[in-house]
Parts: C-alpha cells; sequence; structure tokens
C-alpha cells in the first residue's frame, strides 16, 4: 500500500525521513445505489452548471468563491506556494505527557515507518521518548491542509495521531447535572467497576453487527427465510441501588473462579 504521506521529522538539528501509512482499515460492508423499479445502478454525473455538460476530473479546478457567483481559482502550483521549508516537514514543536491529550482532539492514526538512511535517529528518538514517558507535539501540510500531530513511541515504533485544532472541537451541548451522590451508591458502583476490570486484549473483540449482517446476506442469496434475533429481556429495575446490586450479582455469576467450590447457584442469581 502507497504511504498516504512522506516527509522527515524535524528533531531539532537532525532530521529522520519517514513515510506514514495509514493504521486502521475499514472492514464496513458497503452497498450500492439500486434503482428500486429494475435494479440497476445509480450512477452520479458531475454537469457543468451552465452549459449542462458531464465533465471529468481533467476538466475541473478548484475555485474559492469570494462573492456571490465570483471566483478565484487555485491550481496545485499555488497550494505550493503556501508552504514553507517547515511545512514539508514533521516539525516536533514540543514534548508533552500523553495524559494531557483529551481523548476528543484525536482524529486519525498513521504508523510512521523510517526511510532509507534514518534507521538511527529513528530509534534514538523512539526510545528516548519511551525512557522519558513522553510523547511529541508537531506540525506538517498533508495535501492542502495543515495538520497538528502527536508522535507516540511504542515498543516497535512511532505513531502518529492527527490532532484537531481546537477551534475545531465543539463543546458539549448541554452539560449533564452534577447531583449530590449517595456514598454507599457511590461504593457500590466502584465495587461493580473494580469486579469488572481486566487488561485490555482488543484481539477478542469483533464487529458482531457486522457478522450477522454478512450472514443476513449469505441468507438472501440462498434465498433462506430472514428470523430476527430475540431482543434482551429487561429487568426494569429503576431503583438506582438495586440496579447496582443486581449488576454485581451479574458479574459474580459470570465468574465462578469467585466463588466457593461446591455452592450452589442460587435461584434466579
Amino acid at each position: 500500500m502507497p504511504a498516504a504521506h512522506k516527509g522527515a521529522i524535524s528533531f531539532g538539528l537532525v532530521h529522520i525521513p519517514v513515510a506514514l501509512h495509514t493504521a486502521t482499515q475499514d472492514n464496513d460492508i458497503h452497498f450500492n445505489q439500486l434503482c428500486k423499479e429494475d435494479g440497476s445502478r445509480v450512477k452520479y454525473k458531475k454537469v457543468c452548471a451552465n452549459c449542462g455538460k458531464e465533465v471529468g476530473t481533467q476538466d475541473i479546478v478548484k475555485g474559492f468563491e469570494f462573492s456571490p457567483g465570483q471566483y478565484v481559482t487555485m491550481t496545485d502550483a499555488d497550494f505550493e506556494k503556501a508552504k514553507t521549508e517547515k511545512d514539508k516537514t514533521i516539525q516536533i514543536l514540543h514534548f508533552t505527557d500523553l495524559k494531557n491529550i483529551r481523548p476528543i482532539y484525536y482524529d486519525k492514526t498513521y504508523h510512521a515507518v523510517v526511510e532509507p538512511g534514518g534507521d538511527k535517529a529513528y530509534e534514538l528518538l523512539r526510545e528516548a521518548m519511551l525512557s522519558e514517558g513522553k510523547v511529541a507535539i508537531a506540525k506538517t501540510v498533508m495535501g492542502q491542509s495543515e495538520k497538528l500531530l502527536c508522535l507516540i513511541p511504542t515498543e516497535k515504533g512511532l505513531l502518529v495521531e492527527t490532532l484537531f485544532f481546537s477551534e475545531e472541537v465543539k463543546e458539549i451541548p448541554k452539560e449533564p447535572a452534577h447531583p449530590e451522590l449517595n456514598q454507599q451508591e457511590l461504593d457500590m458502583a466502584k465495587m461493580l467497576i473494580n469486579s469488572m476490570n481486566k487488561e485490555f486484549q482488543p484481539e477478542l473483540y469483533h464487529d458482531e453487527y457486522q457478522a450477522r449482517l454478512r450472514q443476513i446476506i449469505e441468507a438472501k442469496i440462498n434465498g433462506q427465510e430472514i428470523v430476527q434475533a430475540p431482543a434482551p429481556q429487561e429487568n426494569n429495575i429503576i431503583n438506582l441501588m438495586e440496579a447496582l446490586q443486581a449488576s454485581l450479582k451479574q458479574v459474580e455469576g459470570d465468574t465462578p473462579s469467585k466463588k466457593p467450590r461446591g455452592r450452589k447457584k442460587a435461584v434466579g442469581a
């Protein structure tokens, strides 16, 4: 797979040539739009609003509307002129602790793959950051957009996260109320959290909805009847303390190792 971006990490006077490769992929099932009447593919055409002719990619230019109906056109050369030498590198601005970055700022993840000639400098930066428990905040221009970046060291290499700028992040539409909490309820909630605490193992989690969707598609292909899965029964517990206690019992019931040997399971547990 080709690199999404190539450049060099600028670390003081040290330059480390790297290529950024996307670290995630889209595994969703994708559908085509069909005409309901005869099942033919629905296609979209780019048409000139003035003459009505269909236009291809080679006939389209970028334009900025500075006044109603008036545009100034931009070429690739114009976009390149806006870039400085700094913009062509991944310029590290400073280092910080990962906990200082709120999750809402993360956008997309890349692997920073070292290019020939940069191995030692790359390893030096990775090892030093990992040892100090730091991440790097950097900036670069990717395509026609300036990106704020976070470089995160791992045991294998460097991850590069694109970050949203502060002006791109929306405030919460409505802040939730913060009513006074009952200490007994809070203790019970903490107990429930600790009883469900375990190490995150990403290989244990799978997209179950997509799997069921594929089963339905296969069934329809084979002309089989689709059966709706039954909805889980709700306990209809309204009292918060009762809900916490019932949840804790459910967790304990799912963890046999916590029960004494020979003890029978209580009815309704």
